[in-house]
């Protein structure tokens, strides 16, 4: 396989940008995702890979040699994508040999590698089938079928679940990450889903407004997000977020919202700001017999073995996680505290996580 260096790639169309100088490195046989929210740039970026897009600027390196102007046919990658791209008028297995006679490999060695495919992706039984009357997730696999059957340096997946109905889209999510162990193929993976990111990824790299957020591991980005952005956008259901008094000052451990002191991990930065934002996870809300946050629970969400609930406080509405055995009603009063230590604060003149104990501490 292979590794994968994008320096400084930008990619403008007239005065729209697209792609605003992102940089950083694949190593070989990683599974990396691209995550954001439609519109961000992650297509283009993987576009621009696959040689699809030409860079307006920047530089694209695959084993250390520059690619970035070569034709797409000349960078052994295989680009799978979110509809299929299947022929309709050939069977599974004439869509399976298609990219190898493409190649003019010798028709024997094309039955062994077809049959070597159809192996790996569980579907033998299907391929004298027509791919019209197949169901999503078998299409699916015949997709996955014709990238790997080149054996590619790398492999590049744009939204490949998408089209896919919540069942199948999990059992995919389940058969890609096996066939990925089973390969160990480079691997640069396009969503919006942040659950699929957070599930499959070796790293996550998380895009807005055409920008690299942050790149990292997926509880490192969950646990201390870069940016109020990431910490909203990463984790279902979301962040809560409060405000706060700000102008803080290095060394200070709590927070005043609405006339509640609030312990935080210890603040390494001056902030000059009236007011900041305090971010608190869902499953960092604790019912509490003596919280210092008192509220009325207005929804309840049964989720098997947990609940969500939404409580109305003086602090705003606050979205918590519980075990379903706790004995919770709407209407209740309730009280709450929060995981201190899990607490973080945004500036909101950058959107920047303010520096704490909390992106040191790796016990965290």
């Amino acid at each position: 396989m292979a590794d994968i260096e994008i320096k400084n790639l930008c990619k403008k169309y007239g005065e729209f940008t697209a792609v605003k100088n992102s940089s950083f490195k694949i190593k070989d046989g990683e599974f990396f995702v691209m995550l954001g929210p439609s519109g961000c740039g992650k297509t283009t970026t993987l576009r621009m890979i696959a040689g699809l897009e030409i860079p307006t600027s920047g530089q694209i390196l695959l084993d250390n040699k520059d690619v970035t102007f070569l034709r797409a046919s000349q960078r052994d990658i295989a680009f799978v994508f979110q509809m299929f791209a299947l022929y309709s008028h050939m069977n599974v297995e004439k869509n399976l040999a298609f990219p190898l006679k493409m190649q003019h490999v010798k028709r024997k060695d094309i039955k062994s590698r077809v049959l070597e495919v159809a192996k790996i992706l569980r579907i033998e039984h299907i391929l004298k089938k027509s791919t019209n009357g197949l169901s999503s997730g078998d299409r699916q696999r015949v997709a996955l079928g014709r990238a790997l059957i080149r054996k590619p340096k790398v492999f590049l997946m744009d939204e490949p679940l998408g089209a896919l109905d919540a069942k199948f889209r999990d059992l995919m999510t389940k058969e890609l990450l096996l066939l990925h162990k089973r390969i160990n193929a480079t691997t640069i993976y396009v969503t919006h889903d942040q659950l699929e990111a957070m599930s499959m990824a070796d790293r996550v790299c998380v895009m807005n407004q055409s920008e690299i957020l942050q790149i990292g591991k997926p509880l490192d980005i969950y646990r201390k997000p870069n940016t109020r952005f990431v910490a909203g956008f990463v984790g279902s259901p979301e962040m809560n977020f409060i405000t706060v008094t700000g102008n803080l000052k290095i060394g200070q451990k709590e927070v005043i919202a609405n006339g509640l002191k609030l312990v935080v991990p210890e603040i390494y930065e001056n902030i000059d700001e009236a007011e900041v934002i305090l971010g608190v996870r869902p499953e960092n809300i604790k019912i509490d017999a003596n919280g210092e946050i008192s509220g009325k629970i207005i929804h309840i969400e049964y989720l098997g073995s947990r609940q969500l609930f939404i409580v109305e406080t003086n602090l705003g509405l606050l979205t918590a996680k519980a075990h379903s055995k706790e004995n919770i009603k709407n209407g209740n009063d309730i009280k709450l505290s929060f995981v201190s230590e899990s607490l973080i604060l945004f500036n909101p003149k950058n959107d920047k996580a303010i520096k704490s104990k909390l992106y040191e501490d790796e016990n965290v």
